[in-house]
Protein backbone atom coordinates (compact mmCIF):
# COMPACT_ATOMS: atom_id res chain seq x y z
CA UNK A 1 0.00 0.00 0.00
CA UNK A 2 1.40 3.40 -0.92
CA UNK A 3 1.67 6.07 1.77
CA UNK A 4 0.42 9.57 1.11
CA UNK A 5 2.84 12.31 2.15
CA UNK A 6 1.65 15.87 2.51
CA UNK A 7 3.60 18.27 0.32
CA UNK A 8 5.14 21.31 2.04
CA UNK A 9 3.04 24.48 1.93
CA UNK A 10 3.76 26.95 -0.85
CA UNK A 11 5.02 30.49 -0.19
CA UNK A 12 1.45 31.70 -0.67
CA UNK A 13 0.20 29.25 1.97
CA UNK A 14 2.97 30.29 4.37
CA UNK A 15 2.08 33.98 4.20
CA UNK A 16 -1.41 33.13 5.46
CA UNK A 17 0.01 31.70 8.69
CA UNK A 18 0.38 33.71 11.88
CA UNK A 19 3.93 34.50 13.01
CA UNK A 20 3.76 31.80 15.69
CA UNK A 21 2.41 29.22 13.23
CA UNK A 22 5.01 30.16 10.64
CA UNK A 23 7.79 29.95 13.23
CA UNK A 24 6.60 26.48 14.28
CA UNK A 25 6.38 25.24 10.69
CA UNK A 26 9.82 26.48 9.60
CA UNK A 27 11.54 25.23 12.75
CA UNK A 28 9.99 21.80 12.29
CA UNK A 29 11.04 21.67 8.64
CA UNK A 30 14.69 22.44 9.36
CA UNK A 31 14.78 19.92 12.22
CA UNK A 32 13.75 17.22 9.73
CA UNK A 33 16.95 17.64 7.71
CA UNK A 34 19.27 14.66 7.90
CA UNK A 35 22.86 15.07 9.16
CA UNK A 36 24.06 14.62 5.56
CA UNK A 37 21.71 17.35 4.33
CA UNK A 38 22.85 19.67 7.11
CA UNK A 39 26.50 19.03 6.29
CA UNK A 40 25.96 19.74 2.61
CA UNK A 41 24.02 22.92 3.40
CA UNK A 42 26.79 24.12 5.75
CA UNK A 43 29.49 23.75 3.10
CA UNK A 44 27.36 25.51 0.49
CA UNK A 45 26.66 28.30 2.99
CA UNK A 46 30.40 28.75 3.61
CA UNK A 47 31.10 29.13 -0.11
CA UNK A 48 28.37 31.77 -0.42
CA UNK A 49 29.62 33.65 2.64
CA UNK A 50 33.11 33.84 1.14
CA UNK A 51 31.57 35.62 -1.87
CA UNK A 52 29.66 38.15 0.25
CA UNK A 53 31.31 41.59 -0.18
CA UNK A 54 30.03 42.61 3.27
CA UNK A 55 32.60 40.20 4.76
CA UNK A 56 35.63 40.83 2.57
CA UNK A 57 37.35 43.15 5.06
CA UNK A 58 35.73 41.91 8.26
CA UNK A 59 38.21 40.83 10.94
CA UNK A 60 35.94 40.62 13.99
CA UNK A 61 32.75 38.64 13.35
CA UNK A 62 30.03 37.49 15.74
CA UNK A 63 28.79 33.97 15.11
CA UNK A 64 26.45 31.44 16.74
CA UNK A 65 26.45 27.77 17.64
CA UNK A 66 23.75 25.97 15.59
CA UNK A 67 20.74 24.75 17.50
CA UNK A 68 17.25 23.52 16.62
CA UNK A 69 18.16 22.67 13.02
CA UNK A 70 19.80 26.02 12.28
CA UNK A 71 22.24 26.08 9.39
CA UNK A 72 25.78 25.48 10.61
CA UNK A 73 28.40 28.24 10.11
CA UNK A 74 31.39 26.13 11.19
CA UNK A 75 32.78 25.39 7.70
CA UNK A 76 32.90 29.14 7.08
CA UNK A 77 34.55 29.72 10.48
CA UNK A 78 37.30 27.25 9.58
CA UNK A 79 37.90 28.98 6.23
CA UNK A 80 37.97 32.48 7.68
CA UNK A 81 40.16 31.65 10.70
CA UNK A 82 42.92 30.60 8.30
CA UNK A 83 42.85 34.19 7.02
CA UNK A 84 43.17 35.71 10.49
CA UNK A 85 39.50 36.44 11.21
CA UNK A 86 38.48 36.47 14.89
CA UNK A 87 35.09 35.11 15.93
CA UNK A 88 32.85 35.87 18.91
CA UNK A 89 29.83 34.22 20.49
CA UNK A 90 26.84 36.09 21.93
CA UNK A 91 26.57 36.06 25.72
CA UNK A 92 23.48 37.08 27.66
CA UNK A 93 24.28 40.28 29.51
CA UNK A 94 23.95 39.72 33.29
CA UNK A 95 23.26 43.39 34.05
CA UNK A 96 21.23 44.62 31.07
CA UNK A 97 18.42 42.08 30.53
CA UNK A 98 17.56 41.30 26.94
CA UNK A 99 20.91 42.44 25.52
CA UNK A 100 24.02 40.63 24.33
CA UNK A 101 27.77 41.06 24.59
CA UNK A 102 30.29 39.02 22.62
CA UNK A 103 33.18 36.85 23.81
CA UNK A 104 35.98 35.25 21.76
CA UNK A 105 35.24 31.86 20.23
CA UNK A 106 38.11 29.49 19.50
CA UNK A 107 38.98 25.81 19.81
CA UNK A 108 39.02 24.80 23.44
CA UNK A 109 37.06 27.76 24.81
CA UNK A 110 35.01 26.72 27.86
CA UNK A 111 31.25 26.90 27.33
CA UNK A 112 28.37 26.61 29.78
CA UNK A 113 24.64 26.46 29.07
CA UNK A 114 22.72 29.70 29.61
CA UNK A 115 19.14 29.82 30.86
CA UNK A 116 17.88 28.81 27.40
CA UNK A 117 20.17 25.79 27.33
CA UNK A 118 22.44 27.35 24.68
CA UNK A 119 26.22 27.01 25.30
CA UNK A 120 28.06 30.31 25.73
CA UNK A 121 31.39 31.51 27.14
CA UNK A 122 31.40 32.82 30.70
CA UNK A 123 30.71 36.54 30.98
CA UNK A 124 33.97 38.39 31.56
CA UNK A 125 34.65 42.11 31.56
CA UNK A 126 38.15 41.45 30.29
CA UNK A 127 37.07 39.43 27.27
CA UNK A 128 33.75 40.86 26.15
CA UNK A 129 33.52 42.83 22.92
CA UNK A 130 30.75 45.45 22.60
CA UNK A 131 28.32 45.26 19.70
CA UNK A 132 29.51 48.47 18.04
CA UNK A 133 33.11 47.21 17.79
CA UNK A 134 32.26 44.20 15.59
CA UNK A 135 32.76 44.29 11.83
CA UNK A 136 29.94 41.86 11.07
CA UNK A 137 27.33 39.75 12.82
CA UNK A 138 26.11 36.42 11.47
CA UNK A 139 22.94 35.29 13.18
CA UNK A 140 20.32 32.61 12.49
CA UNK A 141 16.89 33.33 11.04
CA UNK A 142 13.72 31.30 11.33
CA UNK A 143 12.23 32.92 8.23
CA UNK A 144 12.99 35.77 5.84
CA UNK A 145 11.85 37.45 2.64
CA UNK A 146 13.74 39.22 -0.14
CA UNK A 147 12.80 42.69 1.18
CA UNK A 148 14.56 42.34 4.52
CA UNK A 149 11.59 41.09 6.50
CA UNK A 150 12.67 38.44 8.96
CA UNK A 151 11.37 36.09 11.60
CA UNK A 152 13.50 35.13 14.58
CA UNK A 153 12.87 33.11 17.72
CA UNK A 154 10.92 35.97 19.23
CA UNK A 155 13.28 36.98 22.02
CA UNK A 156 14.36 40.27 20.44
CA UNK A 157 17.95 40.03 21.70
CA UNK A 158 19.59 41.11 18.46
CA UNK A 159 17.09 43.93 17.90
CA UNK A 160 17.75 45.40 21.34
CA UNK A 161 21.51 44.90 21.14
CA UNK A 162 21.83 46.57 17.73
CA UNK A 163 19.08 49.16 18.09
CA UNK A 164 21.76 51.87 17.88
CA UNK A 165 22.28 50.96 14.21
CA UNK A 166 18.98 52.60 13.26
CA UNK A 167 20.22 55.95 14.60
CA UNK A 168 23.92 55.64 13.72
CA UNK A 169 24.11 53.26 10.77
CA UNK A 170 27.70 54.20 9.91
CA UNK A 171 28.84 52.78 13.27
CA UNK A 172 26.88 49.55 12.86
CA UNK A 173 28.48 46.24 11.90
CA UNK A 174 27.19 44.42 8.84
CA UNK A 175 24.16 42.45 10.00
CA UNK A 176 23.81 39.24 8.01
CA UNK A 177 21.09 36.64 8.52
CA UNK A 178 21.81 32.96 7.83
CA UNK A 179 19.21 30.36 6.89
CA UNK A 180 18.39 27.37 4.75
CA UNK A 181 16.99 28.61 1.46
CA UNK A 182 13.63 26.91 2.06
CA UNK A 183 13.11 29.31 4.97
CA UNK A 184 12.39 32.11 2.48
CA UNK A 185 8.72 33.10 2.39
CA UNK A 186 6.76 35.45 0.16
CA UNK A 187 6.52 38.44 2.48
CA UNK A 188 7.02 39.24 6.15
CA UNK A 189 6.00 42.48 7.86
CA UNK A 190 8.86 44.72 8.96
CA UNK A 191 8.15 45.87 12.49
CA UNK A 192 9.25 49.31 13.77
CA UNK A 193 11.75 47.72 16.17
CA UNK A 194 13.33 45.41 13.57
CA UNK A 195 16.98 46.22 12.94
CA UNK A 196 17.56 46.28 9.16
CA UNK A 197 19.66 43.53 7.61
CA UNK A 198 22.40 44.14 5.07
CA UNK A 199 22.00 40.70 3.52
CA UNK A 200 20.77 37.15 3.97
CA UNK A 201 22.97 34.20 2.99
CA UNK A 202 21.64 30.69 2.47
CA UNK A 203 22.93 27.41 1.13
CA UNK A 204 21.64 28.44 -2.31
CA UNK A 205 22.46 32.12 -2.74
CA UNK A 206 23.13 35.61 -1.39
CA UNK A 207 20.19 38.00 -0.97
CA UNK A 208 21.23 41.66 -0.80
CA UNK A 209 18.72 43.82 1.07
CA UNK A 210 18.03 47.23 -0.45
Amino acid sequence: MSQLIDSPPSETDLTSLSRSELRKHLRQRRRLLSPREQEHAAVSLALNLVKNPDLHRAKHIAIYLPNDGEIDPHPYIAMAQRKGVHFYLPVLHPVHPGKLVFSPYYDGVELTANRFGIPEPAFSKGLKRPAWSLDAVLFPLVGFDENGGRLGMGGGFYDRTFAFSRLRPRLAPKLIGLAHDFQKVGELPIEPWDVPLHSVVTDKRLYRVK
